[in-house]
């Protein structure tokens, strides 16, 4: 272990004490140097400052170097933030890639359903949703259009890809639509291309069961439900979904309607079956004019008639 030698310790604090208020000295001369307001100190300032700052140079480098790196660090703080903005720019972009997409694929759906030709005897009113009454037990809508648009019950109600549903009760300016979905709604079918006749039946599912199928075996998932016409309930060849098989093992019908985003509905005006009145014109056509020569009437007795 090293030991400090008498000597230094003599006279080493002697000579940090001068050096020290030499310091000190200094210091206050240099502040009350500044601080003497007159031409010739104005002048021993200004000299002292060209021959002593200059020679200072060394002693900038690094509050240089530093002020620099601080830049550089905010330009790197911006470039980061940025990088930060790009990448939540690109995150929304890449929803709104999905979404268009959907948009897309929904406009090509749509634009391959115009090419279906409905029967011309159908026409339709369009009416907006205002509330879906919908509850665990029951699927409804409300439409802003009633009686005073001639609307009855019983119509069909669609949207722009398949059926929805039909009204069951009407007002003044506004009617009721039971859905597909809900547990009341039974409704004639048939599956394509086997044309198989079925019951749908909802269930307050979003997929309703197919009941009292006629084989089920020839029905397969991704056949085709159409409206069948059966009972005068729905006009025939709407289209309803397609066939799924289900958890449970039935067969569910995935609708083409989109149940629980309905805005605008359009309801098919239904026009009644034309009455037949007599069994003959359901038996053979009326009589047409005869072909060949025609025998002519007699002639009416003149005498008989001056007689009379």
């Amino acid at each position: 272990m090293s030991r400090t030698r008498p000597g230094e310790d003599v006279y080493g604090r002697p000579l940090r004490r001068l050096l020290l208020g030499i310091l000190c000295a200094v210091l206050v001369a240099l502040v009350l140097l500044w601080r003497i307001d007159n031409p010739r100190a104005e002048r021993l300032r200004a000299g002292l400052v060209d021959r002593v700052v200059p020679s200072f140079e060394w002693a900038l480098v690094p509050i240089t170097w530093g002020g620099r790196l601080i830049e550089d660090f905010e330009g790197y703080a911006r470039v980061y933030d940025q990088n930060q903005e790009l990448r939540r720019e690109l995150q929304q972009m890449k929803a709104w890639r999905e979404a268009a997409i959907q948009l897309e694929q929904e406009n090509a759906r749509l634009l391959d359903l115009n090419n279906v030709q409905l029967s011309p005897d159908l026409t339709f009113v369009t009416g907006v949703v205002l509330t879906d009454s919908g509850s665990p037990f029951r699927r409804s809508v409300l439409l802003n259009v009633g009686a005073s648009d001639g609307i009855r019950d019983g119509w069909a109600a669609m949207d722009g890809l398949g059926l929805v549903g039909r009204i069951a009760g009407v007002g003044e300016r506004t009617a009721r639509v039971i859905l597909l979905t809900d547990g009341n709604s039974r409704i004639p079918v048939t599956i394509q291309p086997s044309g198989k006749r079925a019951i749908l039946a909802g269930d307050t599912t979003a997929a309703p069961a197919l009941d009292f199928v006629e084989n089920p075996e020839d029905v397969r998932a991704g056949d085709r439900i159409v409206t069948s016409g059966d009972g005068g309930v729905f006009p025939p060849d709407l289209l309803v979904g397609q066939v799924v098989r289900g958890a449970d093992g039935r067969l569910r019908v995935r609708l083409s309607a989109d149940t629980n985003r309905l805005e605008y509905l359009r309801v098919l005006r239904t026009r009644p079956a034309r009455e037949i009145e007599s069994t003959g014109d359901l038996i053979a056509p009326p009589a047409g004019p005869v072909q060949g020569p025609v025998r002519p009437e007699p002639a009416p007795d003149a005498t008989a008639e001056g007689d009379g």
